[in-house]
């Protein structure tokens, strides 16, 4: 459903719409589909609001070039979902493209660490220290992910120094993040099932960020 929704937003989203405009398009999409409600308040955060990671969408316009966070998740069948992706409208800067690269690489990293019989804060890891690495260590400021089901955040809670030990069947969330005052924030979201051999990534949602008309 939050796959679906997401595609939705590509075909619709323009500059000059506000981010309230998106937010209620992704509800509605969602209601009309199937889902009982949304999994949690939506965030739309274009531009500078895009570096608030709780952002609550705003009646502010969105603008062609800028990063824009795009957060939500429906509630199935009492079960939740929970997916970002960061997308760019029209000709990204540099700071853009470097940044996205960057989160998307960490993400990555830290799904293809997941496993069986791994520590939470090991997967955490993975992530973070590719973003330190690059000199936005102090930018990232949460933990990687977090468990998802009856509840739209629930254990295990995956954050520096998280001690459980993935198992079978577990429903987790990978989404590191850079947020950058004045300018915006980029975070990319999957989630996520752990099998014994590894992780089966569940979010289908394409993760290239231009959108070009």
């Amino acid at each position: 459903m939050a796959d679906a929704a997401f595609a939705r937003v590509i075909e619709f989203i323009e500059p000059d719409m506000t981010e309230k405009e998106v937010a209620w398009e992704l509800e509605v999409y969602m209601r009309t589909h199937g889902a009982e409600k949304v999994a949690f308040d939506l965030i739309v955060g274009a531009g500078s609001n895009g570096a608030m990671p709780h952002h609550e969408v705003s009646e502010r316009v969105i603008g062609g070039g800028e990063p824009i966070v795009v957060d939500l998740g429906a509630r199935v069948a009492g079960y939740h979902s929970d997916l970002t992706r960061t997308i760019c409208l029209g000709q990204p800067d540099g700071r853009f493209t470097e940044t996205y690269d960057l989160v998307l690489r960490a993400q990555l990293a830290a799904e293809a660490a997941i496993r069986s019989g791994i520590v939470a804060g090991e997967i955490d890891n993975a992530a973070r220290q590719i973003i330190t690495e690059a000199g936005y260590g102090e930018q990232y400021g949460h933990g990687l992910g977090h468990g998802v089901g009856l509840a739209v955040h629930e254990e295990p809670f995956v954050r520096q120094g998280a001690e459980e030990v993935l198992k079978p069947g577990m429903v987790l969330t990978v989404e590191p993040g850079i947020y950058l005052p004045d300018w915006g924030g980029v975070r990319v979201e999957d989630m996520v099932l752990v099998r014994e051999d590894g992780v089966e990534v569940l979010s289908r949602a394409v993760k290239e960020p231009v959108i070009t008309r």
